[in-house]
């Protein structure tokens, strides 16, 4: 951590309007915290008291598991279709509800740091950078996430916002992250990787669960969950959460990223006669986030300092049916809707997504294992003008994808030699038609060895900040100019040529190690073109405008590999570790003058990450985790390396009843990960504890 008068002096925010409410909860979260209250007062009448039924598990432990179990854990990612993990022609890393519970990680990214190569960095208390083989951001535009196959891309700013993607982390049975392209699956956006979180079938969560907790940051928690049903065909579960956090460390102690929300949701599971299944489920959340942001405007001051609370509403309902047609042989159909609802300080939008898949598999001939499918989105957006110096032109517009696929895995050599070839074809109204293909081989020369490459072509789409979006920013008041980036209705897809090689192995029953390598060559990147300065004379006073024009106008690659090795030196003890090495090498295309684009996304990302996590089992029913994380410096965003560690101290006190003492970011009282709007802040050493109590099966 540098001294503090080495930080950016854009840290100090005078004279800035400040809207942080700090009595606590906001009025956003009591909504949900009410629900909470009441359905758990209706639910625990139904349950309290009751004794667990024979066969419910035990606390899961980690020993129960052996290293060659884990490889075989059947993942849906790469295909749609259950595969074992260790035999998939991809980089895939699996995080299981068992390392989610041992994480002592409250939040969907923070559990992501345990994939190798995904990089996750904290901007501030609610707000996250998220990448994988470079290209971090806070939207990360360039990885496509999945909650149970629902895609929380957005079209607006193309990214993720993360601090609106939840659910009960209990739920989550586990999260398949893809590194490397993934678009002949799922098309649009998958460029750099797919995360797919899966949450739990109800049946897996019948009976009640409720955690509560609290510390410095994470200032309180409550969770609960019941689940019913008949435990065979029909089950169903109902969640509730809501929290709490703190502001980070801020150098101007103006602690402006207090986040509070709340989410409740439900999930109904029924296996039909006639080998159908249905799936329903729905969320909706509540919520505010604090943010800082500089506000432009035509008139004296120009620019200022704005402190408020991000207002953040949604929700969703996803419908899911299968059938089984024969031994080899099955279709799925899905839909959903997506709300979206946000206000911030510079923007607001409402957005409404409607998304239908049809998927069809089957085997054919023992040797060919067939899947197609087809799929439309309409996601239809209505941008709020906050400030007149943001605006997206036209304030509405639907965004239309149509999109088919297929793809066969061919058996060349029975349980040896395999060939996976598709490509997915796809149609948007921003940049027409794409062809995303792939092909992957898997040779496993003898049991336990695996050895796989692939060849990909994935595109970005463009969004409505590519084409429609202008943003004005104050740059000097004699004679008074200003700049503003224009998008550009004729941006087309950034694509991406990507070439891999993977070897895993179960070297020993008790050592496994996972190698990836890539080299991946860009196409159509993102640039920022200078234009012809003018004078514009409204709004007034007359002023003169620097353009910057969004363009096509970068090429380049990436390359690195990530290792993953896990060890288990006893029955009670297991060690995982990984190393993430990353090469960027960006250039201008002919003709462009971007000027700042390849410096801010080569220093944005780093170059070494280190993990290592050490989970043991101790007598009496208790629990100790490590992880301890490396991330070499941001020089583009001024953050240096740094080293810190989490700890998890947990006790099973009784089959029902669980007790649990975390700390985070142990080495240092705070230090910076990554720099937004806000700054650079400083990251705070924090700690918890949570109270759980549950029954029926873990």
């Amino acid at each position: 951590m540098p001294p503090k008068e080495n930080w950016p002096r854009r840290l100090h925010a005078t004279g800035a309007v400040v809207y942080y409410g700090s009595t606590g909860m906001s009025r956003t979260v009591v909504l949900p915290v009410l629900i909470s209250a009441l359905l758990l007062t209706i639910l625990a009448s139904q349950s309290w008291g009751g004794t667990p039924q024979a066969g419910q598990d035990n606390p899961s432990r980690l020993t129960h598991m052996s290293l060659e179990d884990l490889g075989k854990i059947e993942v849906t990612t790469t295909s749609k279709e259950p595969v074992q993990a260790s035999r998939t022609p991809a980089a895939i890393y699996v995080i299981t509800q068992e390392d989610i519970r041992r994480s002592g990680a409250t939040s969907i990214p923070e559990v992501l740091r345990l994939a190798p190569g995904v990089e996750v960095a904290r901007i501030d208390s609610n707000t996250w950078s998220l990448g994988v083989r470079g290209f971090g951001s806070s939207l990360s535009r360039s990885v496509l996430v999945l909650i149970d196959g629902r895609t929380v891309y957005t079209p607006l700013f193309a990214g993720v916002w993360w601090n609106v993607q939840d659910t009960l982390l209990e739920d989550i049975e586990r999260i398949e992250v893809i590194r490397g392209p993934g678009g002949t699956i799922w098309g649009a956006n998958a460029v750099n990787a797919v995360i797919n979180i899966i949450t739990k079938n109800a049946k897996d969560t019948r009976g009640t669960l409720v955690s509560v907790g609290g510390g410095n940051i994470d200032q309180g928690f409550l969770n609960y969950r019941y689940g019913g049903g008949d435990g065979k065909d029909f089950n169903y579960r109902i969640y509730g959460k809501a929290f709490k956090r703190g502001p980070e460390f801020h150098r101007d102690h103006r602690q402006f990223d207090d986040w509070a929300m709340g989410q409740s949701g439900f999930r109904m599971d029924w296996d039909l006669p006639n080998k159908d299944t249905l799936t329903f489920q729905g969320d909706i959340y509540d919520g505010t986030a604090g943010e800082r942001a500089g506000i432009t405007t035509y008139s004296p001051p120009y620019t200022s300092i704005v402190e408020k609370n991000d207002e953040l509403a949604g929700g969703n309902l996803l419908g899911r049916w299968k059938r089984t047609l024969s031994a080899g042989s099955d279709l799925q159909l899905e839909t959903y809707y997506d709300r979206t609802d946000r206000r911030q300080a510079t923007f607001g939008e409402i957005r409404d997504t409607f998304d239908i898949d049809f998927i069809h598999h089957w085997t054919l001939a023992k040797r060919n294992n067939l899947l197609w499918g087809l799929g439309a989105r309409l996601s239809s957006g209505n941008a709020t003008v906050v400030v007149p110096t943001t605006v997206f032109i036209p304030n509405h517009f639907t965004e239309k994808l149509y999109s088919a696929f297929a793809q066969d895995e061919i058996s060349i050599i029975e349980n040896r030699l395999l060939l996976t070839i598709g490509s997915k074809f796809l149609h948007n109204n921003y940049s027409g038609f794409d062809v995303e293909p792939s092909a992957r081989l898997l040779w496993t020369p003898v049991p336990h060895h695996t050895v796989w490459a692939a060849v990909t072509r994935a595109v970005r789409t463009p969004s409505r900040v590519e084409d429609d979006l202008q943003i004005t920013a104050f740059a000097a008041p004699k004679p008074l100019t200003f700049v503003r980036l224009v998008g550009n209705r004729k941006f087309r897809s950034e694509q991406l040529l990507g070439y891999e090689l993977g070897y895993r192995s179960l070297i020993h029953p008790k050592f496994y190690v996972d190698i990836a390598s890539f080299y991946n060559n860009y196409d159509r990147l993102l640039s920022a073109e200078p234009g012809l300065p003018f004078v514009e004379r409204s709004p007034s006073p007359p002023h003169i405008v620097v353009p910057f024009l969004l363009r096509n106008g970068l090429l380049g690659n990436t390359s690195g590999f990530e290792i993953a090795p896990d060890w288990t030196p006893t029955s009670h003890w297991r060690l995982r570790g990984s190393y993430s090495y990353l090469h960027l090498g960006l250039s201008r295309e002919a003709g462009s003058l971007d000027a700042s684009t390849i410096r801010s996304t080569d220093g944005s990302s780093p170059h070494h990450m280190v993990t290592f996590q050490s989970s043991l089992d101790l007598p009496q029913n208790l629990e100790f985790d490590q992880t301890l994380r490396y991330v070499s410096a941001l020089p583009a965003l001024l953050v240096p390396a740094y080293t810190t560690a989490d700890v998890q101290f947990s006790w099973h006190s009784t089959r029902d009843l669980d007790f649990a003492v975390v700390g985070q970011n142990l080495f240092q009282p705070h230090h910076a990960e990554f720099a937004g709007p806000g700054g650079l802040i400083g990251i705070e050493r924090s700690g918890y504890v949570k109270m759980t109590w549950h029954t029926g099966k873990r």
